[in-house]
């Protein structure tokens, strides 16, 4: 009578296991994590009024130290302006 006692226990723990098996098969497989947003994009370059503005603004202070005289600052602003 033991044995048929271990037999039973047996089956009914393998039934058990199969049945586990048969439902995680029959589950979809879990969905990998979505991918994280793409980072930011760097930031624009700084519009071309900004970058003349301060090469005119450079040139200025050149002209005011002495180092650049009248004329070649208008020229030179002028060539930057594109006039």
């Amino acid at each position: 009578m033991a044995t048929t006692a271990v037999v039973a226990g047996t089956a009914a723990h393998m039934g058990a296991k199969s049945a586990q098996r048969q439902m995680a098969a029959s589950q979809p497989p879990p969905q990998a994590a979505p991918a994280p947003a793409p980072a930011a994009p760097p930031s624009a370059p700084a519009p071309a009024e900004n970058s003349e503005y301060e090469e005119i603004r450079q040139l200025a202070e050149l002209k005011d130290q002495g180092i650049l005289s009248e004329e070649e600052f208008t020229a030179k602003k002028a060539q930057i302006l594109g006039l």
